[in-house]
């Protein structure tokens, strides 16, 4: 009988309702919201679901799924050796404390969550859900129409408006209290790139990285409708309703060529930026080459969505409570949606200069595809040209912005990493 009440009891006490408290169950609460967005509203639903149910494993009490503290650097630090070998007869050795993880505390105390987080910290992930970007872009309208890069610039104005808007915060005590790597982690949500926002913010400011994502997809999800308002109050009637002539036609050398000089131009100029890049554009030569199918097929199928399970579980695990429930997070989705606004309205504004300079012949609706939202923001831009003018077709003219915009998130992401990692 004592058996039977001991076992009873420790039962009983290593049950997960024993610790559950006030914030583990508004997370879970969050979670049940992202899981009806997700599947009743299908937003952003291949990386809304996996965030959902990693927010919900990491928040269930006791589950050793996932460790906080592991990934602190101030409860798991890495002790470097120093040497000082000023006399080559006498070296010694002193130990000093260093911001780095101790990544064999990760591997031997962590869980299985842990284990697959190691792909986010370590700048793994990202990269490749980029080589399956590559893989399934056609660069073709871009290259057709190279303009379109300075629509894809403009749109990434955002994501450094909303940087300085996030110091001035700070600087002025108005609130949020971020950090310059907390606000330049904001500010990447103005890019509308998923995985380029969950690759700066790990590195940066991965405290915040659960917020920042969920932002991040939401935004993206709500491309239909957040933009067109913008686009309808900064263009006139007459300017939506342009038709633009007809793309010219590219040919295989010069969809080769591309990606390689877009790898080598980029990484010269900005060699952070180059992991992202320097993928994105592998990935694309590798389908524009027509001599790697079974490669492609891979990485636009079994490896993206291997990794797109992999990066939205282990992302979703890092939305703890104690990171989550806080001011930062509201600051973070107002500021994020001012990021993402004022990104379509710097594309938009840049269309209308170019309409006015090409003589009516450019749609302004165009820069508003200049956010790295592929392809729905193209799809928005053709959306509200057809509505004025029903035999208007933008999209494959809005793709050039597009895809332009997925380069210019990566690069303004590896500016902002270059200055401040």
């Amino acid at each position: 009988m004592e058996i039977f009440t001991s076992t009873f009891k420790g039962l009983f006490e290593s049950a997960g309702f024993i610790g559950l408290d006030i914030k583990n169950i508004i997370m879970i609460l969050l979670s049940f919201v992202l899981f009806y967005l997700a599947i009743k509203k299908q937003y952003e639903p291949l990386l809304m679901l996996p965030i959902a149910f990693g927010m919900l494993l990491t928040n269930l009490p006791f589950t050793g799924l996932y460790h906080p503290e592991l990934w602190d650097p101030a409860t798991n630090p890495y002790f470097a050796p120093t040497y000082n070998a000023n006399d080559v007869n006498n070296i010694f050795v002193t130990f000093t404390q260093e911001t780095s993880l101790d990544y064999g505390r990760v591997l031997h105390d962590g869980g299985l969550l842990d284990m697959l987080y190691l792909g986010v910290k370590l700048q793994i992930y990202p990269p490749l859900i980029f080589l399956g970007i590559g893989a399934m872009t056609d660069f073709g309208p871009l290259i057709a129409n190279p303009k379109s890069f300075l629509l894809g610039a403009a749109a990434q104005g955002g994501i450094f408006f909303t940087f300085l808007g996030a110091c001035l915060l700070n600087f002025t005590g108005l609130g949020g209290g971020f950090t310059l790597k907390e606000a330049a982690s904001i500010a990447i949500i103005g890019g509308a790139d998923g995985p380029t926002a969950i690759y700066l913010t790990s590195q940066l400011a991965p405290q915040l990285l659960g917020s920042i994502a969920v932002a991040a997809y939401s935004y993206m999800a709500l491309v239909p409708v957040i933009q067109p308002p913008i686009m309808k109050l900064l263009t006139t009637e007459k300017e939506r309703a342009v038709k633009m002539g007809q793309l010219r036609e590219v040919s295989k050398i010069e969809k080769i060529v591309f990606p390689i000089a877009v790898t080598v131009i980029v990484s010269l100029i900005v060699p952070t930026a180059a992991p992202l890049v320097g993928i994105l554009m592998f990935g694309n030569l590798m389908k524009e080459s027509g001599v790697c199918d079974r490669l492609v097929k891979t990485a636009q199928n079994e490896l993206m969505n291997i990794i797109t399970i992999f990066l939205g579980v282990t992302v979703g695990a890092t939305a703890v409570a104690s990171n989550f429930l806080s001011w930062k997070t509201i600051f973070i989705i107002i500021l994020g949606l001012i990021a993402f606004c004022v990104g379509t309205a710097c594309g938009v504004l840049l269309g209308k200069l170019m309409y006015v300079i090409s003589g009516h012949k450019i749609n302004p609706l165009i820069g508003s595809a200049g956010v790295s939202a592929v392809p729905m923001a193209a799809r928005v831009s053709q959306k509200v040209g057809s509505q004025t003018n029903p035999s208007n077709f933008l999209l494959m003219h809005a793709m050039g912005p597009n895809v332009a915009g997925v380069i210019g998130s990566a690069v303004a992401a590896g500016v902002l990493l270059s200055v401040l990692g």
